[in-house]
């Protein structure tokens, strides 16, 4: 059984759950991100070295 994630939102995010992602840290040196209008759906798992540059390129 895989644990349950604690995903955040960005501080900028206005509410309503409009274009926003979610990330979460499911384990030392990994970072998740999800689509916070389909909590159910897939998430992206990344080395978090790769976090800044997914960051910079948005």
């Amino acid at each position: 059984m895989t644990p349950e994630l604690t995903w955040f939102k960005s501080s900028y995010s206005d509410g309503t759950g409009n274009n926003c992602v979610e990330a979460a840290l499911p384990a030392p040196g990994e970072i998740a991100i999800r689509d916070s209008k389909n909590p159910t759906g897939p998430a992206l798992h990344l080395p978090a070295s790769a976090w800044a540059p997914f960051l910079a390129h948005l």
